[in-house]
């Protein structure tokens, strides 16, 4: 029944696991996942290898490497009770799977442990994973407009999102956040992000750390009136967060989404009222449209 659920999912994230074999991260993530695999089977090269099995055939894993590769398979299905989306799970699966192919090939042969080593500092410094690029309705602020949005109209609920762009969390909660943009924004709730790794004063004003050991990243925050009302994760009193999931039934949840979408609704249509008995004051010269907002204004 296991392999059925696991064989359905795959084949429903088929065309987006396509769509990564096309992207360079994730080519060379998988080359470096099953790198180790690769060496220790292929002939011609594998009986050069050293080997602490008893039949001596170096083609084939030891009980040491079978251990290590057991132990791995069992972190990955701790980490991914936790994770949300397919990237989440992908990625803890390339990340362990590099630790793991490091101690491996160090215990083969330290020279080709090196070698691995360089080559996943090199992918690190080189190549980023990509960035969601898909619908969404969010205004992108920088250091010198989010005060001024925050404050504009003391009516407009704010859902803002602190990330940055080199945090693997942040990326994989930027489709969560798009997806909650598209069905709640609305005039009186606005979302809003903006990357605290570039502007390190937002990041000390809105007490929002960028430090990995304080997992604060990506924070969301409530502001009404220009004013926070709430975020998540919460900080305890040593400026750790407190462990939170940020799925999208979370989010709604916490924030009382579905509320405040109903009262913001009411803010649409009294506007829509005022709007139309302008129109209705004043003629109408020529036909020009009003300008709407682009999907991402930074």
């Amino acid at each position: 029944m296991g392999l059925i659920t696991g064989l359905c999912v795959f084949l429903y994230h088929l065309p987006q696991i396509y769509k990564w074999l096309l992207k360079p991260y994730y080519i060379t993530s998988v080359l470096l996942t099953v790198s180790f695999v690769v060496v220790r089977k292929t002939p011609g090269l594998c009986e050069h290898l050293a080997t602490q099995r008893e039949d001596g055939n170096s083609c084939d894993f030891d009980w040491r490497e079978v251990e290590i590769l057991m132990f791995l398979s069992a972190i990955v299905m701790m980490k991914n009770r936790r994770a949300i989306t397919l990237d989440q799970h992908v990625g803890n699966l390339f990340m362990f799977s590099k630790v793991a192919n490091t101690i491996l090939f160090f215990r083969l042969d330290i020279r080709l442990g090196i070698l691995y080593l360089a080559l996943c500092l090199a992918f690190v410094m080189t190549c980023k994973p990509p960035l969601y690029m898909g619908p969404e309705y969010i205004k992108y602020f920088s250091d010198k407009t989010i005060d001024e949005e925050l404050q504009c109209d003391s009516r407009v609920t704010w859902i803002v999102e602190f990330y940055a762009n080199w945090s693997s969390d942040c990326q994989s909660f930027a489709p969560i956040f798009a997806s909650l943009s598209l069905k709640y924004n609305c005039a009186g709730l606005r979302f809003g992000k903006i990357d605290i790794g570039r502007y390190e004063e937002v990041s000390k004003k809105y007490r929002v750390s960028t430090s990995p050991l304080t997992k604060q990243l990506p924070s969301v925050l409530l502001f009404q009136g220009g004013r926070e009302i709430m975020r998540r994760p919460m900080v305890d009193s040593k400026g750790r967060a407190v462990s939170w999931t940020f799925n999208e039934e979370n989010i709604i949840r916490e924030f009382n989404l579905n509320e405040l979408f109903q009262k913001s609704k009411k803010l649409n249509k009294s506007r829509g009222s005022k709007g139309e008995e302008q129109n209705n004051s004043q003629p109408q010269e020529g036909g020009e449209e009003l300008p709407t907002e682009s999907k991402k204004d930074q």
